[in-house]
């Protein structure tokens, strides 16, 4: 007889607390995928952060030495980048490879990857996707309608938009909204069917991209229907503000919570940025702005406060895998990190001279048959489209498509 973990578990008397989950994972049911991009605007000093050798026995370098844990986890990407004039402007085509300027040429505009990926596992969960980061953020997170997803910029606001309840007067406002939108879908696709039976071949097409972004929202308000009755979990915030507040506890918080968020299930996909305004002053060693540390001239003292900052973000980031990884995945082998992509990088390579080449990229976790340190570029030294990259991520989630914006394959990262 089959008995699942969590069952075997409550058997032996509870010793274990598992949490509660929001949809609530029973036996034979899919083992969830998650994804959390983490991102900057400045990308990263290169000498610092690509390792010196490559292959699997690479040697971890300066900036992502608290990584070293994860070394048989992890696939730093060196040569890639989505072959734009370089700039300020471009790091928002992160997640897409695609301007904004550019998107109608593209049917699904300049939509990024963590929304594909949205897409796909909204549905199941009360949050599609969350995006968070203190100050202006880093604009990496795109609607298929070309729209930039709101930040939440203050871990105040995401600890209420995850963990606090709605009143009972704000259910019954929430559900009747809710009914109204439904009622006015239903109207737009008696109107569309109308309309489809008298178009061209041309207008099928488009219509047929519509009637798919309908049904998508008819999905996704049926789903705000299920979860306004039901109550989110809670979590404890108080410890990351006893004393003054500091950079450090602001994205100990934000870490913390979408590590619960994906730990309950609340969401599948998350991205968390480190904006352009952002101090770094209360890290050790850095008196100037993040902006002013990329234009460092060379100068020694000035570029070890830029590796002090990309340093502090990419500590920030390896302590939130620890955590995941210090959690057994339910109803599988392995931890949270194993069944969790996660994907670091910027859409500028190096803010010191505005390169948008050879993008500072890695993934980790996620149960991938990891490489190392890869050069990507191919026989005649032409840097790999990190779309590629973007295609095999999707397909870890079982989005069956082999092209995404300006891919030109698939990178050969295999899963299992």
């Amino acid at each position: 007889m089959h008995t699942d973990r969590r069952t075997f578990i409550k058997g032996i008397g509870g010793t274990l607390a598992l949490p509660f989950l929001e949809s609530n994972l029973i036996a034979g049911a899919t083992t969830p995928t998650r994804f959390l991009v983490v991102a900057n605007p400045f990308g990263m000093h290169p000498e610092h952060f690509f390792p010196k050798d490559f292959g699997k026995d690479f040697t971890m370098s300066r900036t992502l030495k608290s990584l070293e844990w994860l070394k048989d986890r992890i696939s730093i990407l060196s040569h890639t980048d989505h072959n734009m004039v370089s700039g300020h402007g471009r790091e928002i085509a992160f997640l897409s490879g695609v301007l904004p300027a550019d998107a109608q040429a593209f049917p699904e505009k300049n939509m990024s990857v963590d929304q594909a990926v949205a897409r796909h596992t909204g549905a199941h969960v009360r949050y599609p996707s969350l995006n968070v980061g203190l100050g202006s953020g880093v604009r990496m997170s795109w609607t298929a309608n070309g729209v930039e997803n709101a930040l939440i910029s203050d871990p105040q606001r995401l600890y209420d938009h995850l963990f606090l309840n709605l009143t009972r007067k704000q259910k019954k406002a929430r559900r009747d909204m809710l009914t109204r939108n439904e009622s006015i879908l239903d109207a737009v696709g008696d109107q569309l069917s109308a309309v489809a039976r008298q178009g061209s071949k041309a207008d099928a097409g488009r219509l047929d991209q519509y009637q798919t972004a309908i049904r998508e929202l008819e999905n996704t308000l049926a789903g705000r229907q299920h979860w306004i009755g039901q109550d989110k979990p809670s979590f404890d915030i108080s410890h990351h503000y006893e004393g003054a507040a500091t950079i450090h506890n602001e994205y100990h918080a934000f870490f913390d919570m979408i590590s619960f968020a994906f730990e309950t299930d609340m969401t599948r996909v998350a991205t968390i940025a480190f904006p352009t305004n952002l101090s770094y002053t209360d890290v050790s060693g850095v008196t100037r702005s993040y902006h002013g540390t990329t234009h460092n001239g060379k100068m020694e003292d000035v570029t070890d406060e830029l590796v002090a900052i990309e340093s502090f973000q990419i500590e920030q980031l390896s302590r939130c895998l620890k955590r995941l990884d210090s959690i057994p995945e339910p109803n599988a082998e392995g931890s949270l990190l194993d069944h969790t992509v996660v994907l670091f990088g910027s859409g500028m390579g190096y803010g010191g001279t505005h390169s948008n080449r050879n993008l500072p990229v890695f993934v980790a976790g996620g149960g991938f048959d990891h490489l190392g340190h890869v050069d990507t570029r191919n026989e005649s030294g032409e840097n790999m489209a990190l779309c590629n990259l973007f295609v095999t991520l999707m397909q870890r989630f079982g989005i069956e498509r082999d092209e995404f914006n300006l891919s030109t394959g698939a990178f050969d990262l295999r899963y299992g």
